[in-house]
């Protein structure tokens, strides 16, 4: 799979529906779009150039829009228009909703979202035709191209989008407060979308590929970049940040200190894997067989911003999932049915304390302690379920640490030297 998952990121209700939802209608509407893009994730098994700069992107999280992604203010064109993209590492594309001048069946389409970009307004907005190598070659295994200029691209969700690929220049703010033209970047310009694709500004591609805006960015601010997320229930007006380049503003929450691993590229198509050797929960190593962690065979655990909850194949969910019941035994459990989360309980006396230290720990000897509150999650009014999810109904299958899991640490990806650097953080 490339780009084929960032649809499932593409979720916002212009209307702030986060006001009139309920933490159970809002954990379903995870769930929902979690299984579709997990579903995708199975089916799909640079010089540095050091700068006196980094750039840097607020990033905020979707509560108040009813999704459970992570937002960037992102700029593009000449003269720049705003808007607000899903930051997805799933995803290789950086595509937004457009509205421009007819051309044959488009014409009788309407774009959605809040916002549109205007490519007859933008001087520096160049098509990339159906007939280029690009197209026909680079990119074929992306999109079907139906009309000149145009392309349908379909995803494994039913979903699809009516548009253009062209080079546009991208403005991203310097962290010493200047500001920094990207040209020739890469971008999908979208007419008309169905599914779930219809009701946002669009995605920043964050994945490992060459067509990604991360490889544009870190090419010019040096080879690595890094993100932040605060929790994910937290309000627009609270952000913390993206950054390419060098981030000597990471705040480290004491006493903890920068971690580092081995980042996996190019093993599980353009996703972030990392090496797991186990997962232990209070302190007892889980018996897992080795080969749900092998990336280099049917295994493997990938990083995902675009994925809400954590996914784990059966030979580790079992486990897993055993063993923190084991310490929930006391709690009555619930009668709500909150699919696919399969323990859930209500909640009253109940405080994170009670949670055993979950760990996932690196094959080069890195140890991540897992957020109680990212373990156990709050589900409705006095209801609380384990954030895990079944991958797949069957091994073998994909991994994924979600954007839940992630929350309050520092994520570095070092995509020169290859390695994952993480730590705890308020974000702020």
């Amino acid at each position: 799979m490339n780009t084929h998952i960032l649809r499932h990121s593409l979720r916002r209700n212009q209307n702030n529906v986060m006001q009139h939802m309920t933490q159970l209608e809002h954990i379903k509407l995870l769930l929902h779009r979690d299984i579709a893009r997990q579903r995708a994730i199975s089916q799909r098994q640079g010089v540095t150039n050091d700068q006196n700069a980094s750039g840097k992107l607020p990033l905020r999280s979707g509560a108040d829009y009813g999704i459970g992604e992570y937002f960037v203010t992102f700029k593009v064109g000449t003269l720049a228009q705003r808007f607000v993209l899903i930051a997805d590492t799933g995803s290789d594309l950086t595509w937004m909703k457009c509205r421009y001048k007819c051309q044959g069946a488009m014409c009788n389409q309407t774009s959605s979202g809040r916002r549109n970009f205007r490519p007859d307004w933008s001087s520096s907005f160049r098509t990339i035709p159906c007939s280029s190598r690009m197209c026909k070659i680079e990119l074929a295994n992306l999109l079907s191209c139906s009309l000149p200029f145009s392309i349908v691209s379909l995803y494994s969700d039913g979903s699809e989008a009516l548009g253009l690929f062209a080079n546009e220049t991208v403005t991203i703010r310097l962290t010493n407060g200047r500001t920094e033209r990207l040209n020739n970047v890469l971008v999908g310009c979208t007419k008309s979308s169905h599914g779930t694709f219809e009701t946002s500004d669009g995605v920043i591609g964050l994945g490992y590929s060459n067509y990604s805006f991360t490889h544009k960015a870190v090419e010019k601010f040096g080879g690595k970049f890094s993100y932040c997320l605060v929790d994910h229930l937290s309000q627009k007006n609270v952000s913390s940040y993206l950054v390419f380049g060098n981030n000597k503003q990471a705040a480290v929450t004491p006493p903890d200190k920068m971690q580092y691993t081995e980042l996996v590229l190019g093993k599980i198509n353009s996703f972030y894997a990392v090496n797991i050797r186990g997962i232990s929960i209070g302190g007892t190593m889980l018996q897992i067989p080795s080969q749900v962690w092998n990336v280099n065979g049917q295994g493997g655990v990938i990083l995902d911003s675009g994925t809400s909850l954590t996914f784990l194949t059966q030979p580790a969910y079992q486990p897993v999932m055993s063993a923190l019941e084991h310490s929930l035994s006391n709690f009555s459990k619930s009668k709500l049915d909150i699919e696919p989360m399969d323990y859930c309980f209500n909640s009253t006396g109940f405080n994170k304390s009670m949670v055993p230290k979950l760990e996932f720990h690196f094959a080069d000897g890195a140890t991540f302690e897992a957020p109680a509150k990212s373990t156990v999650l709050d589900a409705a009014e006095g209801v609380k379920c384990l954030g895990f999810v079944s991958a797949t109904a069957s091994w073998p299958g994909t991994s994924i640490i979600g954007n839940i899991m992630q929350q309050n640490h520092i994520w570095e990806f070092d995509l020169i030297n290859k390695r994952l650097g993480f730590a705890r953080s308020s974000c702020t």
